[in-house]
Formats: C-alpha cells, structure tokens, sequence
C-alpha cells in the first residue's frame, strides 16, 4: 500500500478513485504546523532559528499518517503545486521525522495542475524529490512577514493610539490607498469647454464635428477655458460660409484577444463583471479546482488557480481550436494557435494558465450542478480560454477633417465601425476606468476630399477635469502587479486584512482610508520611509523569487534586510507621543491644511471656532482628528480630511455650517456643501427675500460620501436631470428623485444600482436598464426552480426595496435577515404562499399550513436551508 497525502478531503477522495485500491489518501487539512503566534518564534540572534508549533487539528492529522505509515511502502505527498504547497509538504516530512515515523521509508513528491484522471495518474509516473529553494522562499516569506509584524506592530501600539498592527506588504498597499485619497482632495477641477457642430450634405446624413483648431492654431484642451471664449468659438463656425473637407482618411486595425486568466487577471475581471471581491474568487476557484461529481465521477473543473502563467498546455489549445472551428467556424479561426508568455520572473511558479481542464464541458452543461457562484465564475474562465484562441476582431477606423472658410478654423469627425467581431462574438474584456468610447460604433458617411458640407447646428459644451478614481479591488491588484508589490496569490488576503483592521473600507466597491489608516501609512512614512516603498518592496520580492530559482541564499537575504531594518526600529524607542504628533502634523499640515489660493495671508491653521486656537492633529483612542491647540477651552474638532476652500476657514457641512465649493461659472452663484434632517446636499446661490423662490438643491445620492464632494461633483447633481441622448426617438435622461437616481425614457423610469453612478452612467447602460423596466422589472438573478403546483419558474430578483422572489405575476420580499445566497426553492415557495394568502389570492394546503403555525415569520423552510448549506461549507473548507 502506498500513502498520498493532500491538502484538503474533498481532493483525497477524487485521488484515491482515480489511484485505485494499492493507495491510501489523507488529507492534512492545509499546515499541520506554523509559527507561534509570540514573539522569539524567529530568533535573527540565532541564524534565524524557527520555532514550529502543532495545534490540536495538526496534530490529529499528523498521528493519523505517521498510523497509516506504518503499513505503507512510500510516502507521495501531492500538495499543491506552488511555494505554499512545498512547504505543506516540507512541514509534514519534518514533524515525521521529528516524531520518528518515517523509519527510512521512500518520500517523494507529486504535483499536477488539474484534478482529472488522466493528469493524477501520469505525475505519479513521474515523482520527483522535494524542491528545496522553494522551501527556502517560503522560509524567508514566513520570516519577514514575521519580523515585521512582530518588531513593528508594537511599535505602532505604543505610538500611535488606535492602530492595529502593520505588515510587511499591506503596508505598502495602504500607502497606495492612502496616496490616491490624497491626490484626489488635493484635486481641484479645471474647467473647459468642446464646441461641437452637426454637419450634413445634400447625399449624406447627419454627423457631428469637433473644433480641433481655431485662427490657423490648434487648439490644447484648456484653450476654450470659458464660456465667453466657447461662445466666441461658436460665432466664428455660425457666421461661416463655407464647411469642406480637407482629407479622408479610412484605416483598419484590429484587436487581440487577452491570453488565459493568472491568478491577478482573474481576481481583476471577477471583480469588475461578476462583482466578486478577491477572496471570493479565490474561495469560489477553489471549489472549481477541487471539482464536482460529472456521471458518477468527481473532475476537477479548472487547473491550478495560484499561477502567473498565461500559456496553455499543446492539448488544451488544440481542444480550443477544435471548438472553435466546430461551433464559430474556420472564419474565427487563426492560421496559427496563440502562444502566450508569462512576464513572471520566476518559472517555478509560472504554471500553466487558469482554464477549464476539458473544454468540452460547456458552461450550460455544468450549470445544474454548481451554485450560482461557481457557474458565473466557471463561464467566465471557459470563455476567456478559449477566445484566447479565436481571431482578431476588426474595425474600420476613419477620420475627416473639415476646413472652415479656408483656414480660419478647422473641425474633425471621427468614427470607428466594427466590421468583424472575432473573438468578441465570445468575450470582451471588462474595463475598470472606462475610457471615453466617443467614435467607436459610430459610422462616418461616405466623404471625399473637397466636398461642400452644410452646417446645421454648433454645440458648446462645459466640462471639468476630473480626479484620478479610488482604487477598485481590480485596479488595486492590477496597480501591486505592476509595481511588482507581493505576489497575485496573496493580495486577496491582503486587502481582507486591511478591510479587518479598519485601515480601508470599501464604498460603492472604491476603497477609502479610515482615519486610522492615514495615521499608519502617516507614521510609517515619517519613521520607516524605506520600508513603505514601492521599489524597496518589489526588490524583496526579486530577492524572493531569486531563492525560488536556486540563485541567493535565504539567510543572507534575511540578514540584509534584518540589519536595517531593526536599526530603524532602535531609533523609534526613544519617541515620545508628542515627537510623533508634531512629525505626523508637520507631515501632514500642508494636505490638510492648504494654503488659500485667493486669500495667501489667511491662515488656514486658525479655529474657526475661537478665532486664536491654532489647528493641527490630534490622536485618540480610535484614531486622528483634527482639533484646536487651545483645548479644553476650545473644542472644536473636525475630521481628519482636507477642507475645501472657502475663505473662512469653514469646517465641513453638519458641523459648522455649509461648506462653499467653488462658484458656478454660468451663474457666478455660490456652490455650497449643506447637511439638512434628510441628509447632505448641494445648493447653488442663498435663498433670497422671497422665501417662495428657492434655490436650487439636489440631495447627495446613496453611498456618496460628502467629504468627497467637490465643485466638478456638486455642479454635475445641480445639473441633473442629465441628457444621455437619444434612443427610438425618445431623450433617455438620468436624474435623482424621490427613490434615488434613476434613468427615464418617456414615461419609463428605472432606479439606477447602488453601486452605479448616476453623474456617469451612459446611453448604454442607461438603455439595458430601461430594457429591464419594460420587461416587467429588474432582470432575474437567478432561477430556484419550477413551482411545484404549476411547473412555471421561481426566479429571484433585487428590487428598489431589496431582493425578492417571483412566480408569475406574485412577488414576495426576501426576509431581512435571508441573503439572497441563502434562499433555496422551497423557502422561496413558502415565502410566495403567504404573500398570497395576504393578497387573498390563493388556498393553503393543509401541509402548509401545519408548517405556518411553526414557523409564522414564513422563515423555517429558508432558515433550514441556509443552516444545512453552513454546515456543508463547514465541512467542504475544514
């Protein structure tokens, strides 16, 4: 008998099937062992001693194969294929033999990057011994994150009241969250104006023109930076007698299809098209990976799922391929397969891409047997491996330039048609910052070079530039990728971290700091600069992969950094409270308190409250604010947030009355952030002496934060309702009413999704949305099932008032406390009975109404539910 030993149960019992009855496989359960969570578990003084400690669960799990052993000829330990998984392994081989089972008996080696059949059986073929630089590479991970975490953190606890603890990496990704918040209140929008004109031809149709130069010079994008300069533009193309083309030029160009997902290419696109947070994509793949039963027989679903490889194995791409040209045909077929490239530096961990290990299992086909999760994720993963293989996409890109009486001023259109769709039959990429798509899908009329045109309308336009965005989960984990921050496997568990210490919270899925977080990132900029930057960080991470590949020794490694590093931390211990204060205000002082661009003299330190205090920052138990030196007398404070400014050293809205933003170029009035008992709002100019005229007001819609409110935002709500275009003949607009922001066509009206913007939404959207209002509602999200008395479909749905079932014409709400993963079919059935019987609309089975006098909530059936799919997830993660 042969012993195999894995990481979780679920892969055990697939493995042993497919091994057959000569193998016995366990599994450990993830490590069986790891530092205790003390200080000296590290020892630098010692060479870098490790002490290990087995838990309880460990420690079963280790008796359980040093008792099989026994009987067993050889040890395969087939943990995963990665750094963490050689070290599960190294891990069980040294506490055996610590324990002395192994008694001389064979060890080797397994991996393979899927769960099926085939894959299982030819690694056993091919053992192989224990990498040890990958062990080394985890040794020297687990020290750092170790050293860091024990050395800094109490650091932190002694200066800086309300801190949690700081990390080696997530450190460093706070710094980038903190960054971006600061850049975006630092932001002041910029205004300037488009002039636009619609232009025709007597064999031609309509199209639109944008103002590229004016008075022979082109024009740069603050040119027209007002209306009277954007109007003076418009009289110059309106008193124009003549609009000729000058050239036509028509290009093709095409797209490539993206390669197969890494592990941080999947976590990004999970992010932007399914909604998934990093950690929830990794949970979901891991079930994918794992597998489900297929004809009586458990398969692995998807390969590995921690790689930065992007290349696919020769009969996976010819199984695409294949695929391919039997459902799309030879059209979107290429010449030649795609061979894609990893940029990882270390080919150890450049395994193969994330795909579907047969691609013959459609995504329709599994989906009756994978939650709803796993079948969106599981579609997504199919779909961009095998469009990683099809054909280019086309387009015809044209321009036109248009000369305005000779040359006193020129205009150009644009317009970019898609003439073969390629791989976007299948899949396109989603984006995270969309760009500006003016043009594409947009087709130019046939033009020719000295053709008349004549003019229909001019068109000025105002914009403001616009802050750089927070960071997204995607955005963050592209941003880390590409400074070489970390590696793509540990970010999920890095931005949960930051999320548990209440550094960062997620809003309208964007991350903000907390204030507590700014203080760390703050603090750790002041005293430990080196060890917060990005190059510094990624040239760690170099050195990491280096010991993966055999190239440096991991002792030496932790040396270096360990000399430094404690050296900086020495320096820390004679600080006192008030030291760090004043660095972290001094630091601070020039963000928080900018200098007023109209008003220099003005001090922006004075309280506004006692007009002799002067402000700066202050640390309590929860973390920074902002309060006055002249405390206790004097106890103003505010939060720890850049003010905007108003020339009177204002403090936020809701605190000491309303915040001015800026003036509105058109009127000249007073742009001002308020807090009313609804709520915050903007209000443009004061309310004058006849108290039946108000000024204009609109309300802050849901989950917009008003410290992030500035004048480009509060102009764009006063502008609302919005003209997005037209559709069929009718204006869509977007706007914010009585039930929040909304899209509206005619008489159709759709609320706009919470974690949509009502001041950017386009057409599109805008269009799909409305689309769902006239089909009777928000689209399914998902089918339970058919209703037994009728065979007609349950499906559920999110509403303007939260999610709720359907059956028919019959809605019935979710409970509160019933999420909508947790909502089965037969809680959603009981749930639709008792919304009849409200309605008076249907009997009840004398079954059901035994089960109503249990349960009168209409509770039991989903409770039940939601109870038995913990308890499985209890077992399935364990």
């Amino acid at each position: 008998m042969h012993l195999v030993v894995v990481e979780s149960p679920a892969k055990a019992k697939t493995i042993e099937r497919y091994l057959g009855g000569d193998y016995r496989v366990l599994a450990s359960y993830g490590h069986v062992r790891d530092l205790p969570p003390k200080d000296g578990s590290v020892r630098p003084d010692e060479d870098f001693a490790m002490d290990w400690s087995v838990d309880d669960r460990g420690d079963k799990r280790i008796k359980e194969i040093a008792r099989e052993l026994k009987s067993a000829q050889q040890l395969y330990l087939a943990t995963d294929p990665d750094r963490e998984g050689e070290a599960i392994s190294w891990h069980i081989i040294e506490e055996l033999n610590r324990r002395r089972a192994l008694n001389g008996k064979p060890v080797k080696r397994v991996v393979f990057n899927e769960i099926t059949k085939r894959a299982v059986q030819d690694a056993f073929k091919h053992p192989r011994d224990l990498d040890r630089p990958l062990v080394e590479a985890y040794l020297a991970r687990r020290a750092l994150d170790y050293l860091v975490g024990f050395t800094l953190s109490p650091v932190l606890w002694r200066k800086l009241p309300g801190s949690r603890s700081a990390g080696r990496v997530q450190s460093v990704a706070l710094r980038l969250i903190c960054e971006r918040e600061a850049e975006i209140e630092a932001f002041r929008a910029q205004e300037y104006w488009t002039v636009t004109a619609t232009l025709d031809a007597l064999e031609t149709a309509a199209f639109d023109a944008r103002l590229t130069h004016l008075q022979g010079s082109k024009l740069d994008k603050f040119d027209l930076n007002s209306e009277a300069k954007a109007q003076e533009a418009v009289a110059l193309l309106e008193s124009a007698g003549r609009f000729t083309v000058a050239s036509v030029e028509t290009k093709r160009s095409k797209r490539n299809p993206q390669p197969p997902f890494t592990t941080s290419t999947l976590q990004q696109e999970a992010s932007r098209k399914l909604g998934f947070g990093a950690t929830r994509t990794m949970r979901v793949a891991q079930k994918l990976y794992e597998g489900i039963e297929v004809s009586g027989e458990t398969v692995g679903l998807i390969t590995y799922m921690r790689t930065d490889g992007v290349g696919m194995s020769n009969e996976a791409i010819t199984a695409a391929r294949e695929l391919i040209a039997g459902r799309y045909g030879d059209r979107y077929l290429p010449d030649q397969a795609r061979i894609y490239k990893t940029k990882a530096k270390n080919a150890q961990e450049a395994h193969e891409a994330i795909r579907p290990t047969d691609l013959q299992r459609l995504p329709k086909e599994v989906r009756g047997q994978l939650g709803d999760d796993e079948a969106r994720l599981y579609d997504l993963i199919w779909t961009r491996a095998l469009a990683s293989q099809m054909q280019s996409a086309e387009f015809d890109q044209m321009t036109a330039d248009i000369d305005v009486d000779g040359s006193s001023a020129r205009l150009r259109a644009t317009g970019s048609v898609q003439v073969f769709d390629g791989f976007l039959t299948l899949y396109q990429e989603g984006r995270d910052d969309p760009e500006d798509e003016d043009g594409e899908g947009k087709r130019l009329p046939p033009l020719t070079k000295g053709q008349d045109l004549n003019r229909k309308a001019v068109t000025p336009q105002q914009h403001f530039t616009q802050p750089p965005p927070r960071f997204s989960e995607a955005s963050l984990v592209k941003r880390m990728e590409e400074l070489g921050i970390g590696r793509p496997s540990t970010y999920a568990s890095i931005l949960q971290v930051l999320q548990d210490r209440d550094y960062v919270r997620l809003e309208k899925k964007r991350f903000l700091p907390e204030d507590r977080g700014r203080i760390v990132t703050a603090f750790l900029t002041a005293f430990f600069r080196r060890y917060v930057e990005y190059d510094f960080t990624a040239s760690l991470e170099e050195d990491l992969d280096r010991i993966s590949a055999g190239d440096s020794r991991y002792k030496e490694v932790l040396l270096r950094f360990w000399q430094a590093f404690n050296q900086a931390v020495e320096e820390t211990k004679e600080l006192r409270i008030s030291d760090v204060i004043d660095a972290l205000d001094e630091d601070l002082g020039p963000h928080f308190f900018p200098t007023d661009s109209e008003n220099p003299d003005r001090d922006p330190r004075l309280c506004p409250a006692c007009g002799t205090g002067r402000l700066g920052l202050r640390l309590g138990k929860t973390g920074g604010f902002i309060g006055c030196s002249n405390y206790p007398e004097c106890r103003f404070t505010r939060a720890l947030a850049v003010q905007a400014e108003d020339g009177n050293g204002g403090a936020a809205a809701g605190e000491a009355g309303p915040r001015r933003l800026g003036e509105d170029p058109q009127s000249g009035q007073e742009v001002s952030l308020r807090k009313g008992p609804y709520g915050h709002y903007v209000q443009l100019g004061e309310q004058g002496e006849d108290k039946s005229v108000k000024p204009k007001r609109t309300s802050l819609p849901k989950g917009m934060a008003p410290d992030s409110v500035d004048l480009a935002a509060a102009l764009g709500l006063l502008a609302l309702p919005r003209a997005l275009g037209s559709h069929e003949g009718a204006e869509v607009t977007a706007g914010i009413g009585r039930y929040g922001p909304y899209v509206r066509k005619a008489n159709t009206y759709k609320s706009i999704p919470a974690d949509e913007d009502v001041l950017t939404i386009g057409l599109n959207r805008a269009v799909d949305l409305l689309a769902q209002a006239k089909g009777g509602g928000a689209a399914a999200l998902k089918t339970l099932g058919d209703h037994p008395s009728d065979s007609k479909p349950v499906t559920l749905h999110e509403g303007r008032y939260g999610p709720y079932v359907k059956h028919g014409r019959l809605n019935a709400s979710l409970p509160k406390d019933l999420g909508i993963d947790e909502i089965d079919l037969a809680g959603a059935v009981e749930l639709l009975v008792k919304q009849a019987e409200k309605k008076g609309g249907g009997k009840k089975a004398p079954a059901k109404k035994a089960a109503t006098k249990k349960a009168p909530s209409g509770k039991t059936s989903a409770k039940k539910a939601t109870a038995s799919k913990a308890k499985t997830k209890k077992t399935a993660d364990a």
